[in-house]
């Protein structure tokens, strides 16, 4: 029986069917052969035993094994060990000490003993210190008594060394010791098949913890080794048995156990472990508990096929081993368990037995002395700190893995077998194994474990340490060395690009350089010759910027055009992390960048550029922030449109606090890239990264695009050695810094190199400084730091003597320097430059000189980790991007080879900074923290409007890429990212959760249903000026109408933006201090309270208080810095709630903030860099304040002052303070609605240093009773404005009645603290308009049928059946009456129609009579002449002729005309002289359309011809018809009146009154500019286009050209964004091609190719004309045009949107509204009668006339007259005419005029106080008289004595050529005789016609430039006046220059229309003074001008 048991694990019969020896194995000899084996290894057995001493390698090298080692050998071992312990202050069992013993045997081994080298003449000291040197490279600082005695011990352990002989052997040769060498041709022992077979049975699934541990533990999944037969046992498992193993175990649970060893999984998609992390399989070299476990392995194939496990199996062995039996029971026993087939691994195992034993009892005794508590034998390092060893951690492991199993067996009697019945066999393994590895790990004191890596040493292993890292522990402190990553070997065929392969002009950019580097040259093709985003992971140092340097020259190269540089054409934009960096960035790249031409503009919270200095620079250096700031406001427009290349620096700050503004800045500008189809390139440097993948897939970066270097790249090696000071106590602890710090500084300088001392405070640089300067004197040192012996110390010692700061001038004599910002610029430049030259040893400095100067030295130091951070008002750890810059100062490339960068630390953050170096852990996202903050930006921007957009976003950020990657830290779980791969619903969740939280705080409106998201004016405040959402929530809950300062101030520090601000006890008393002495108004909560603390710091800032503590002094500089932008923003949110007085408050409070200076100090304060401060304390003493300074002379001021030098000076400030003088003219419109006039006049005096370049003003309109804010705008004051007369500001406000008794208007100065004017409007006089008559209703009539015109040749002219209504219910009063008529109806009702049934009414009773059609436009008298030419002339077989600027038809075609089609100008020219002109006399029908525009520019012209023509029908009693055509108008009867139309005649409809209803959308923009303001309407209109006509016809109407070139590529961009380019062409492509070929303007062509058209004067006829064609035809969709399409095409369309109301008035040089009219035109477009049931109308206004369009786009608009500004011109014409012969004759003229029916109804507007007949005629013969004097002065009029009134020659000229009379008065003055041709063609240019010539913007340059090109170069200071333009347009059209932009064609022509007639006055005018020359030259300039030929020799005479 017993015999079968043994025979089950042998082979079954089928299994030896399969053998190839059968028959051939010898058991008997087997047998015996086993017997002998086993009993030689048994007697070998105890050589095997070692002491843990004898076990090092060190021992077996001395004094060979260590048993046989005579006892006096192991003796002078163990004291050499001990005093190495004793040196270190560790023991002899640690590893620690073990190394040093290596380290230091190697550094003295060739040391002489102890006795030579206290012979000798030279003194012991000398003799030791080479051996001393080469010790502290070691183990650092020693002494030359520890060297003594570690030498003697060295000496003793040498002297055994000679005597025995080292013997190698161990366990892997016993076996074949025992059996003898066997010749390799004899042929090995036939075996048994399978005695050598590892058979293992599978256990059960195992969970994801069993996996961990059981690979960490070296065992495979199962228990075993890996399932590989193949694979020799002393390989590692592969990467891809690992990866199958993790595979079995879907859902593997992270351990959360903290002293659980890190899990070995990559972060990313796939597995990426390290083979190095899997344990040896091979036999160690000491039997012990792992060389069991591999034995049972290699015999296990007989247990495992009884079913036994490798652990149960492992401990049936171990206590046979362990039992007290002889060696034959052990062996029968194990015979028992294994079978006889084991006979050979039997024999081993026992030849082993009491190595076995002896060392399985000593790891199981250890482990049970730990578990019992007793932890007195444990290392101690330092003071405080304990070391966690390996036994401790694994004993902790078994803990947990003993409640996973429970206790195993039962009690034995032996406490070692108890043990081990308890925690299994597997815990012994993994000790040693542990052990055996623990030279690919180092373990800090903290018991935090690193990796080292085990490469050979040029790279750095992916998450591991160095090869090479040592740890150390000294007293008070532990240092880990990282050694330098010695340089990788370049591959082969590798070359470095030299700078002289570049094009010549890039090489300017590399001067100084003959060939980049290793890394530049692998970037180079990819960065300088191709377009691909770039993302460059490179360690600090290794030269990125040249790599942003070759981006740039890309992006400068794509714009070069035969060698010259675009510079207008791109910008590239350089985010910088830091302010200092963003200067050290500029100054470098400006200095490369220059001799290209190419300006660098530095663009943070300190340097701030102008926008015309914005336009200047080709490269911005900016912070993300600065940048996100300025996009978000839509940014200025010509800035974010031209930028081609945004580098940003240091990208991986993705995962810091700043990370959130990157990822807003990146998405921000992928999805403009996208919108605008334009291309900017990304280019994002960083540091290594562990997951750069992720970060190149967000920056959108492909493979080819994406460059990892390690370490090993870096141009200068960097070692690295990390201290951390193991005392608690903070004064011991900062002693060991020091010390620490001195002697790392004098071993850099005993090398001859320099060192750097960072330190995190200004007063720490000094401090630091001194001790080093002591310590140095203290121990001997200061030689090292000496350097009197330099060449330049004579030199530079003056220099350092001049400096003001004693302690540069104290320290440079120890050789040490220091630096920070706090020292005056030129301290910093002189200690930069001595340090660069050798002459400091040491420099300490704070860490703005890593970031700002580029100052390398080999060793740089930072000296302790912590740092004040006032943003988070708490001590902090410095970050990695501070490190990594301080090291990036370590070693210098020209100089040395190796840098050096040690940090100085606690030892608890030890394990941070390694844990930097190692980059293992993956950077996140911190998206989702001002996720509603950031939201809200986009929301004003304009780039989200709904909850889908909203989703997009979030698809282009970090956040998005990171939550695919690692969902469950983002709240993911896999279940949903399975479910929604690409995570909408997350997506969405996030957006809609923000956007509640904007609704609720009311920053923005969710409509959840369709979820839409709508701006507001908090959520545009909020993001214009960066506020937090949560401060928002309070300012909503705090701010109220009325507020005191210290309500508002506490308010204020109640910011979330000082929310963390922390109080710290010992600033309590200074914070006390500093409430009583420096605050001016009560604390609410006092300093205890942390509001109260910024409250306090608030006002201490403005206060300029000092301030002690380094905290406070660093809150209070961040306090400082947001302060001003807060205060800001509660003013905007004051001024759009209306709140006068808390917006005034707020505006003083944000003044005080940035001048600090409060409002009651004295206001020439703000001019102290004229002002000493003792004279403004002695003004404010003696109460000298402004009132009276301004009445006092300099004199006396400076005999009060005591101070008579400075009197003068006193009163240059004085006059020099901002000033304005206000007034103010009232206009009623309606009852309801008042115009203001404000006439603005500096009275100051401009000076340069104070006021700059221009000066903002806040102008608002406040109400005395409830002071609520009707208007407000801001106004601004240039230099060139203070030499013009007053300026005029035109608003309109509401009013209400009954009247309040006065209005207040005041204008406060922007950045002045006490610069205000004040003006009271009151309203006691003013006389409100009378109230308007009822509109005529619309009947309800049946339309009439076109046979009502009882002609069928008329009926044949239409093609509609049927007249509308309107149409219908004037019938009778224009066909079959001679009424006059005066029809108001909306455009688009049909009213020329309505005057064509009028013309019909004379064609029947009147024939041979003449019509006249005034049309105030060109576009609308060509408009007719193309209608009527083909419709009704050509049927009805009338003449008609046109008759304006450009066409003048000869008398007969006058004569013989039917129709005459006219300008006002035109016809009040022919109709001046109407007494000579028949066919004046003979017009029947007058026929005025948009008799409206009376009010507008051209009305006085219409007022005259009307009132000239009702006096030309009263003088010849002909009866002339007046057929007024308007839109509704509200005072229809005063204009009725006027026209002689009695109540029949007058049709007066309500706008609402349309063939097609009208729906109206008026929305508002805000903004203070208005070219970003329409940048942020483009979207919107888009969106338009797509909710209310996504299929239909819609015209845009825009300002200017440019203009509709921006808008309809913006809408193109859009369209393309959707994914639909080509949705608004309607027609073939083939077709559209056709059509494209004849289109001349390039840009046109390009936007018809997607459906959009445009229109406007720059383009040629033929371009219009194809336009229109298309656009009526429906083949585009989309029309973007100027205001004259209102008037000039007939193209109606569904949806008409006017972007913007406001256009740029070139002579008063600003913004001005559209004429309502010309509003009401283009809205008339909307709406096409034979096709829509209505028609939308879309009106984007600026934000504050809102509410202006709102009440007159709804109600009718009164019109008034404007015939005041120009009656001087028709007194002067009337005059002539013989019309006007005295002033009597001139007051009854006025009578006839609509001004004198308007002057009743409403005087109030035309200034009348009164409306009694007194009153009027008063006011009438005083505007006479003005006029008159006009007149006189200007030689156009004589006047009697009896005041007649006789017209002089200059005045007949005037009339005769249409001139003004200001023109007349510049020829009297200017023209005499003999004069030059370039005199004449000045007094041309000056004449007033070219008042009204536009000078665009930026056109002053091309003026300018224009100027250097003409003959007769202009005065370039006037290059933006009209006159000058005009002069260098008549030249250049001289000259035949081409024009410099389309614009200036149009202008040239208009210049030349009015040149001929004004030059033809010149030459009547000479001609009369008898001046021969100076007529003859004006003739020859009119030759020139016609014939375009320049005169090459004009006698000049």
């Amino acid at each position: 029986m017993r015999e079968a048991e043994l025979q089950v694990p042998r082979l079954s019969g089928m299994l030896r069917a399969f053998t190839t020896q059968q028959g051939n194995v010898d058991i008997a000899a087997q047998y015996q052969q086993r017997t002998l084996e086993l009993e030689s290894r048994r007697l070998k057995a105890g050589n095997t035993q070692t002491s843990p001493l004898g076990s090092s390698k060190l021992a077996q090298q001395l004094i060979g094994p260590w048993l046989k080692a005579p006892k006096a050998a192991r003796q002078a071992y163990e004291q050499y060990i001990k005093a190495v312990a004793g040196y270190l202050g560790g023991e002899p069992s640690s590893a620690e000490i073990q190394e040093a013993a290596v380290s230091i045997w190697d550094a003295l081994q060739d040391a002489p003993p102890p006795a030579k080298l206290q012979q000798g003449r030279t003194s012991v000291s000398a003799a030791v210190k080479p051996y001393r040197d080469a010790l502290e490279k070691v183990v650092g600082t020693t002494d030359d008594k520890a060297v003594l005695g570690l030498l003697d011990n060295i000496t003793h352990l040498k002297g055994w060394q000679l005597k025995l002989a080292p013997v190698e052997d161990g366990p892997l040769k016993a076996s074949a010791k025992a059996t003898g060498k066997v010749a390799p041709q004899q042929p090995l022992p036939a075996k048994e098949y399978g005695a050598d077979l590892p058979f293992r049975q599978p256990t059960p699934d195992r969970s994801a913890d069993d996996v961990v541990l059981a690979l960490c533990s070296g065992h495979g999944v199962n228990g075993a080794a890996p399932a590989d037969d193949r694979q020799p046992s002393g390989h590692e498992p592969s990467v891809q048995s690992l990866k199958h193993m993790f595979a079995s175990h879907t859902a593997p649970k992270a351990s959360t156990s903290s002293n659980s060893k890190p899990a070995l999984i990559a972060e990313d998609d796939e597995l990426d472990l390290d083979p190095e992390y899997a344990p040896k399989r091979a036999l160690t070299t000491k039997v012990g508990a792992r060389w069991l476990s591999e034995w049972c392995q290699g015999a296990g194939a007989s247990h495992a096929a009884a079913g036994s496990s490798d652990d149960a199996f492992a401990l049936a062995v171990s206590r046979v081993l362990l039992a007290s039996k002889s060696a034959d029971e052990a062996a029968a026993e194990l015979f028992d368990l294994l079978g006889d087939g084991s006979f050979d691994a039997i024999q081993q195992l026992l030849e082993h037995r009491q190595a076995l034993a002896t060392n399985l009892r000593r790891q199981i005794q250890a482990f049970r002395a730990e578990d019992t508590g007793d932890k007195s034998a444990m290392p101690s390092y330092g003071t405080v700190v304990s070391v966690t060893s390996n036994s401790q951690k694994m004993l902790e492991k078994l803990e947990r893995k003993d409640k996973r199993r429970g206790a195993k067996g039962k009690a034995m009697g032996d406490p070692d077998l108890d043990w081990l019945a308890s925690y299994g066999f597997d815990v012994l393994v993994e000790a040693e194994v542990e052990k055996a590895t623990a030279h690919q790990t180092i373990t800090l004191g903290t018991g935090t474990q690193f990796r080292i890596g085990q490469g050979d040493g040029s790279s750095q292993v992916k998450g591991a340490l160095p090869k090479g890292t040592a740890r150390k522990s000294m007293k008070g402190y532990e240092e880990v060395s990282v050694p330098a990553v010695r340089p990788a070997a370049p591959p082969p065929g590798e070359e470095l690009v030299k700078i002289t392969d570049m094009e010549e002009w890039a090489q300017l950019a590399f001067a100084g350089y003959k060939t980049l580097n290793r890394i530049q040259s692998r970037i180079y093709p990819t960065a300088l010759n191709s377009n691909q985003n770039l993302l460059v992971c490179a360690p600090t140092g290794a030269g990125k910027t040249n790599i942003a340097m070759l981006a740039v020259l890309h992006e400068v190269g794509q714009n070069m055009r035969h060698g010259i540089i675009q510079k207008q054409d791109f910008k590239v934009v350089y985010v910088a992390p830091m302010k200092a960096l963003a200067a050290e960035v500029t100054a470098a790249f400006s200095r490369r960048l220059g001799p290209l031409g190419l300006k660098v503009g530095e663009l943070t919270g300190d340097m701030q550029l102008s926008k015309k200095e914005l336009a200047e620079t080709q490269m911005i250096v900016t912070t993300p922030e600065k940048w996100d700031v300025i996009t978000r406001k839509g940014g200025d427009v010509s800035v974010a449109a031209t930028v081609r290349l945004l580098i940003i620096d240091e990208v991986h700050l993705l995962n810091d606090e700043r990370g959130p503004v990157i990822e807003t800045l990146i998405a921000r500008t992928q999805r403009q890239v996208e919108a605008s189809q334009s291309m900017i390139r990304i280019v994002g440097l960083s540091a290594t990264l562990p997951n750069y993948k992720d970060v190149a897939s967000f920056l959108g970066v492909t493979d080819s695009g994406m460059f990892y270097f390690d370490a090993s790249y870096r141009p200068v090696p960097l070692a690295m050695q990390f201290i951390g000071a193991t005392d608690k106590n903070i004064m011991a602890s900062k002693n060991v810094m020091d010390e620490v710090c001195f002697q790392k500084t004098v071993d850099s300088l005993q090398q001859g190199h320099q060192a750097m001392v960072f330190v995190h405070s200004r007063k720490d640089t000094g401090k630091t400084g001194r001790t080093l300067a002591l310590k140095a004197q203290q121990e001997g040192k200061f030689s090292l730091f000496d350097c009197r012996e330099h060449p330049k110390y004579g030199l530079m010692a003056k220099d350092v003597k001049k400096s003001r700061n004693k302690e540069v001038q104290e320290l440079f004599e120890s050789g040490i320097g220091i630096h920070h910002a706090g020292m005056l610029r030129s301290d910093r430049n002189l200690v930069e430059r001595l340090f660069g030259e050798g002459l400091l040893k040491v420099l300490c400095c704070t860490a703005t000189l890593a970031w700002g100067v580029n100052l390398p030295a080999h060793t740089v130091i930072i000296k302790g980790t912590q740092l004040y951070d006032a943003q988070k008002g708490a001590f902090t750890e410095l970050g990695m991007l501070d490190v990594q810059q301080i090291f990036g100062r370590a070693g210098r490339p020209q100089f040395e080879d190796e840098g050096l960068g040690i940090i100085i630390t606690q030892h608890a953050q030890l394990a941070h900074y390694l844990g930097m170096l190692t980059h293992q852990t993956p950077i996140e996202s911190k998206f989702t923290d001002p996720l509603v903050d950031n939201l809200n930006a986009e929301i004003v921007l304009g780039t989200v409007t709904n909850v889908r957009e909203a989703s997009l976003w979030l698809s282009y950020t970090y956040l998005f890429v990171r939550m695919l990657r690692n969902p469950l830290a983002y709240g993911v779980g896999w279940e949903e990212l399975t479910a929604d791969p690409r995570l909408e619903g997350r997506r969405k969740t996030l957006v809609s959760d923000a956007a509640r939280e904007l609704e609720k705080s009311k920053m923005a409106r969710f409509d959840e249903k369709s979820g839409n998201l709508y701006v507001t004016e908090l959520g545009r405040v909020a993001s214009h000026f960066y506020i937090r959402h949560s401060s928002i929530v309070i300012y909503n809950d705090l701010l109220k109408r009325h507020m005191s300062e210290a309500e508002l101030l506490s308010m204020m520090a109640q910011s979330s933006e000082f929310g963390q601000m922390a109080i710290r006890e010992e600033e309590l008393p200074e914070l006390d201090a500093l409430a009583r002495d420096a605050c001016h108004f009560d604390i609410k909560g006092g300093p205890e309270n942390k509001h109260g603390k910024v409250n306090i710091l608030l006002q201490a800032y403005v206060s300029r208080a000092r301030v002690e503590s380094f905290s406070l002094i660093a809150d209070m500089m961040y306090v400082s810095s947001n302060a001003p932008r807060i205060a800001r923003s509660v003013f905007e949110i004051c001024l759009r709630r209306g709140w006068s007085s808390c917006a005034e408050l707020a505006l003083t409070l944000c003044k005080a903030f940035e001048l600090r200076l409060w409002p009651h100090q004295h206001p020439l304060r703000q001019f102290e860099g004229i002002l000493a401060q003792e004279l403004l304390f002695k003004m404010e003493d003696r109460g000298l304040w402004m009132e009276r300074l301004q009445d006092m002379e300099a004199s006396e001021i400076g005999s009060i002052l005591r101070h008579p030098a400075m009197g003068k000076t006193v009163q240059e400030c004085v006059n020099s303070f901002p000033s304005l003088y206000l007034d103010a003219q009232l206009q009623p419109i309606t009852r309801t609605v008042l115009r203001v006039q404000l006439s603005i006049e500096p009275t100051f005096q401009w000076k340069d240093r104070a006021h700059g370049n221009g000066m903002r003003w806040h102008i608002w309109v406040e109400d005395s009773e409830n002071e609520h804010i009707y208007h407000s705008e801001t106004w601004l004051l240039t230099k060139k404005m203070m030499h013009e007369p007053a300026h005029t500001v035109a608003f309109t406000i509401p009013i209400f009645e009954p009247l309040p008794p006065q209005y207040y208007i005041r204008a406060v100065a922007d950045s002045w603290l006490g610069a205000e004017a004040f003006l009271t409007v009151s309203f006691k006089n003013l006389i409100l308009p009378e109230r308007h008559p009822p509109h005529t209703e619309l009947l309800d009539l049946d339309p009439l049928p076109l046979s009502a015109l009882n002609n069928p040749t008329y009926q044949a002219m239409y093609s509609f059946s049927h007249f509308n209504p309107l149409q219908t219910q004037a019938f009778h009063a224009l066909y079959h009456t001679d009424e006059n008529v005066l029809l108001g109806a909306p455009t688009g009702s049909g009213k020329t129609i309505s005057a064509e049934l009028a013309m019909l009414r004379v064609f029947n009773h009147y024939p041979g009579q003449k019509i006249i059609y005034i049309a105030p436009l060109k576009a609308l008298v060509r408009e007719r002449m193309n209608d009527w030419g083909k419709g009704l002339c050509a049927r009805l077989g009338k003449k008609m002729v046109e008759l304006t600027g450009d066409y003048t038809p000869d008398l007969r075609a006058l004569l013989s005309a039917d129709i005459i089609i006219c300008t006002p100008e035109k016809w009040d020219g022919i109709s001046r002289n109407w007494q000579n002109r028949t066919y004046v006399q003979k017009v029947c029908l007058l026929v005025i359309d948009e008799i409206h525009l009376l009010g507008a520019d051209r009305g006085p012209i219409l007022e005259v011809i009307v009132s000239r023509m009702r006096y030309i029908s009263a003088q010849t009693d002909l009866p002339i018809r007046f057929l007024g055509l308007s839109t509704a108008l509200a005072n229809a009867a005063d204009l009725a009146d006027w026209l002689g139309i009695k109540k029949p005649g007058l049709f007066n409809f309500k706008p609402s009154v349309r063939p097609v209803p009208l729906e109206c959308h008026i929305q508002g923009y805000p903004g203070k500019f208005y070219c970003p303001r329409m940048a942020t309407m483009n979207k919107p209109a888009y969106a338009a286009i797509q909710t209310h006509s996504p299929l239909k016809p819609v015209l845009v109407f825009v300002s200017s050209r440019r203009q509709t070139r921006l808008t309809a590529l913006d809408l193109i961009g859009y369209a393309a964004g959707d994914e639909r380019p080509r949705q608004f062409v309607h027609m073939p492509e083939q077709e559209l091609d056709q059509e494209l070929v004849s289109i001349k303007d390039p840009n046109l062509r390009h936007t018809l190719q997607f459906g959009i058209g445009m229109h406007h004067a720059g383009l040629t006829d033929g371009d219009r004309t194809t336009c229109e064609r298309l656009f009526v035809a429906g083949k585009i969709q989309i029309l973007v045009a100027t205001s004259t399409l209102a008037w000039g095409v007939n193209t109606p369309a569904h949806l008409v949107v006017i972007k913007g109301t406001e256009y740029f008035d070139a002579p008063s040089r600003r913004y001005v509204d559209f004429p309502i009219t010309d509003v009401l035109q283009m809205m008339g477009r909307a709406g096409r009668p034979q096709y829509d049931w209505q028609g939308v109308a879309v009106i984007m206004v600026h934000d504050p006339k809102k509410s202006f369009y709102k009440k007159f786009l709804y109600e009718p608009f009164p019109v008034e007259s404007s015939l005041l500004d120009q009656v001087s011109d028709h007194f002067n014409a009337e005059a002539v005419a013989g019309t006007i012969g005295s002033k009597q004759d001139a007051v009854d003229y006025m009578t006839w005029t609509f001004l004198y029916r308007r002057l009743l109804q409403n005087p109030s507007y035309y200034n009348l106080e009164g409306t009694s007949a007194e009153d009027v005629n008063e006011y009438l013969s005083a505007l006479v008289e003005r006029t008159f004097t006009t007149l006189l002065a200007d030689g156009c009029i004589s006047i009697g004595e009896n005041d007649e009134i006789e017209s002089m020659t200059m005045g007949r000229i005037c009339s005769f050529y249409y001139l003004k009379h200001q023109t007349m008065g510049l020829f009297a003055t200017n023209l005499r005789p003999e004069m030059g041709f370039k005199d004449v063609l000045h007094v041309l240019c000056g004449v007033a016609e070219y008042d009204e010539l536009p000078v665009r913007h930026n056109e002053d340059k091309i003026n300018t430039t224009l100027a250097g090109d003409v003959r007769w170069p202009t005065d370039t200071r006037s290059a933006d006046d009209p006159h000058t333009k005009a002069n260098l347009l008549l030249q250049a059209h001289m000259s035949r220059l081409p024009a410099p932009i389309s614009d200036y064609v149009t202008d040239t022509k208009s210049v030349l229309d009015q040149s001929l007639r004004i030059l033809q006055a010149m030459t009547d005018v000479s001609a009369d003074a008898g001046w021969l020359d100076t007529a003859l030259v004006t003739m020859m300039l009119v030759q020139s001008l016609m014939q375009v030929s320049s005169v090459l020799f004009v006698p000049d005479v």
